[in-house]
């Protein structure tokens, strides 16, 4: 969340030494931001960084119930904290970004066409091919180190590619919580918290990440 989150803060807040860097910075950020956990906790906890993927693991009887409440409690917890290091880091360019949006962007997501089927669709496929691909990447696994490798990558290009629309998200409690957080800031040009949109992201990426670890089943 951090380094993701970080990175787009970077892009979007005026001022910043990476101010308008572009997306293929805020790609590359997102990419290494996932894989750096990824290498960091997979002997641990199998890099359980993503609830979508934890819920899609356990309705597909893969994961202990018992354990993945735990997860999910860490992931959101996990997702907050990184964001209130952005805040904490950034806020003097907060203070002077006055596009609402922008600073929104540094949170959480949005469609940029204000689309609810739009963002979901988006989220949905996006979800979808990286629970897929990861499921595929880790099967069988010779050498952890590079399934994550290549797992950041796969973020990486999905930022890149499906990511004009919405962000991406791609992940409940990468939204989630920094929206949350988002509401209790109090910067000058802050703006709403787009609450009414807020499910997009948590819903989407869940069904497909569920029907994702379906097909891989079912297929492999």
């Amino acid at each position: 969340m951090a380094l993701g989150n970080g990175s787009v803060a970077n892009v979007e807040l005026k001022g910043t030494k990476g101010f308008h860097g572009g997306w293929i910075l805020i790609g590359l950020g997102y990419g290494i931001g996932v894989m750096i956990p990824a290498l960091m906790f997979a002997t641990v906890s199998g890099a359980q960084i993503n609830p979508a993927m934890t819920l899609a693991l356990t309705f597909t009887h893969q994961f202990p119930w018992h354990e993945a409440v735990f997860y999910i409690i860490a992931q959101f917890l996990g997702a907050a904290v990184g964001q209130i290091a952005v805040v904490i880091a950034y806020k003097p360019y907060y203070d002077e970004t006055t596009g609402d949006e922008c600073i929104l962007g540094t949170f959480s997501t949005i469609d940029a066409a204000h689309s609810y089927f739009n963002g979901f669709v988006n989220e949905f496929i996006g979800t979808f091919i990286l629970v897929l691909g990861a499921l595929a990447m880790t099967r069988d696994s010779v050498d952890p180190r590079a399934d994550f490798i290549g797992l950041g990558f796969l973020v990486m290009c999905l930022v890149i590619s499906f990511g004009g629309p919405t962000g991406p998200a791609l992940n409940p409690a990468r939204d989630l919580a920094p929206r949350i957080i988002h509401s209790m800031c109090r910067f000058p040009n802050k703006g709403n918290s787009h609450w009414k949109y807020s499910w997009v992201p948590v819903i989407a990426p869940i069904l497909g990440a569920l029907l994702a670890t379906i097909l891989y089943q079912k297929l492999l």
